[in-house]
């Protein structure tokens, strides 16, 4: 009997990507509550813009009001099915339009994430929702005995998710450093609605490129970050406070290169102009004496404070500045008080536009003089107030709106200060970001190698260019 040959056995099939595609079930469509969502006109507008002046701000098709990490998923997936952009926001405190609408898009406000998620003594680390303010974190923080150091002077109001966008920073940044410095991690959701985390809450880590450090400071143009580990640090002893008024604020700039060169090392070096002093004085009067030409704010945390504030007394006297040394918690508050209230005393006389150049130290003494030349050229108010230990000041013209000819000298002027920063060897922001208002003078400060590198990070993660389009680092075509 003749056995019939084996059958040859069939090739096995090799399935494809696109065959397991076509097995799995489709995604679930994405979804909003419907208390999410509003399109009402009078909501629209109130949201509609951040407070910067000389920013275009366009109208917005609806606003979606996140409360999770799914909210925001799902609102990027439909913006990315449909094509239509979306400008993430938090309490619109910004001064640069990082947060204004464009023309039929989605406003993703994250004022509603607004949780604490943890405190962690051991490993110092707190975990937040972007909606969080600043001042309310670091509250809790000083609750469980740590600190978080960046404190912008809108600490009271603006979110941790919108430091973290433009990577704000503060008071005590001459001694601790800005935003950047304490973010370990972050929950991102990207263009297409995935969610990723990046970094870690480990003290230490170096796996993979920075993708942490790659979000901070971009301002929602890479993505919408969700939640957020930051590093705390032991708290501080109470600082002791002093001021120290000069003649001139060339004067006192030339006094804090001395400062910045030696000892002693101190925790905040503010700095005020005469305009911002004389700004001050007609909104609250602080005290200060009449007729000065700037006032230097200073403070130490150290355990040495008092013998810190001796020496900083020491080197005043050698610049014929006269020194007053808070004696207490009360005085010291006043004393802050004051720097703190040159933002709304300055709002009170007019239309503002705020600058924001940082420069090296060493030439503070020359970006002082010149404000006041362009002052005198163009015949506007400018004060010259800011963080003047870390070289970053905050130059505010103030002008008539109603008037074409303040308004083009105001252009002219807030020109002229951006050309200063770079021509001293600094920037055009230290903290407000880039946003709207600075998009082009961006791309002067960048080499074209850097700008192009921009470009590319930005249509790989974006690559429909829907996150808060013409912000930052607009395409050379849209600007």
């Amino acid at each position: 009997m003749t056995r019939p040959s084996p059958a040859t056995p069939r090739a096995a099939h090799t399935a494809t990507g696109d065959d397991l595609v076509r097995l799995l079930p489709p995604p679930p469509p994405p979804r909003l509550d419907s208390g999410t969502v509003t399109a009402d006109p009078g909501i629209l507008a109130a949201h509609r813009a951040d407070h910067a002046t000389f920013t275009p701000a366009g109208e917005p098709a609806a606003l979606v009001r996140a409360r999770t990490t799914a909210d925001v998923s799902a609102t990027l997936r439909l913006a990315t099915e449909l094509g239509v952009p979306v400008v993430p926001q938090g309490t619109r405190t910004g001064l640069t339009g990082g947060a204004n609408a464009v023309d039929g898009c989605i406003l993703l406000s994250l004022e509603k994430m607004d949780r604490i998620l943890g405190i962690d003594p051991v490993e110092q680390i707190g975990t937040v929702q972007p909606g969080v303010v600043n001042a309310v974190f670091s509250r809790e923080a000083a609750g469980a005995g740590l600190f978080y150091p960046p404190d912008p002077a809108s600490w009271e109001s603006s979110t941790l998710g919108g430091n973290i966008a433009t990577n704000a920073g503060g008071f005590c940044c001459v001694k601790y450093g800005v935003t950047r410095d304490y973010v370990r991690g972050l929950e991102v959701v990207r263009a297409d609605g995935a969610v990723m985390r990046t970094g870690r809450r480990t003290a230490k880590g170096v796996a993979g490129y920075d993708l942490t450090g790659l979000f901070v400071g971009s301002e929602g143009t890479l993505g919408v970050i969700t939640e957020a580990t930051l590093a705390l640090r032991p708290a501080t002893a109470e600082p002791l406070t002093a001021v120290a008024f000069f003649a001139t604020a060339v004067e006192a700039c030339r006094l804090i290169v001395e400062l910045m060169a030696g000892e002693p090392r101190l925790s905040m070096v503010e700095l005020m102009d005469a305009p911002s002093i004389e700004a001050v004085r007609a909104f609250r009067d602080p005290g200060f004496p009449p007729g000065i030409g700037a006032a230097l704010l200073v403070q130490s945390d150290s355990a040495e404070a008092a013998a810190d504030l001796s020496a900083f007394a020491a080197l005043c006297g050698r610049h014929g500045a006269e020194v007053i040394t808070a004696g207490d918690r009360e005085e010291s508050r006043m004393l802050l008080e004051a720097r703190r209230m040159v933002g709304p005393a300055v709002e009170s006389l007019g239309t503002i536009l705020p600058d924001d150049v940082c420069v090296p130290r060493r030439a503070l003494p020359d970006l002082l003089a010149a404000v006041g030349a362009i002052a005198d050229r163009t015949g506007l108010t400018i004060t010259c107030a800011g963080h003047a230990g870390d070289g970053n000041m905050h130059p505010t013209i103030i002008f008539d709106a109603g008037d074409p000819g303040q308004t083009a000298l105001a252009q002219q002027a807030f020109d002229d200060i951006m050309r200063l920063g770079l021509d001293l060897g600094g920037t055009v922001t230290g903290e407000h970001g880039v946003g709207l208002l600075k998009r082009g003078w961006l791309r002067t400060e960048l080499d074209p190698v850097a700008a192009a590198t921009h470009d590319a990070v930005k249509r790989a993660l974006d690559p429909l260019g829907i996150l808060n389009p013409g912000k930052v680092i607009a395409t050379p075509e849209g600007d």
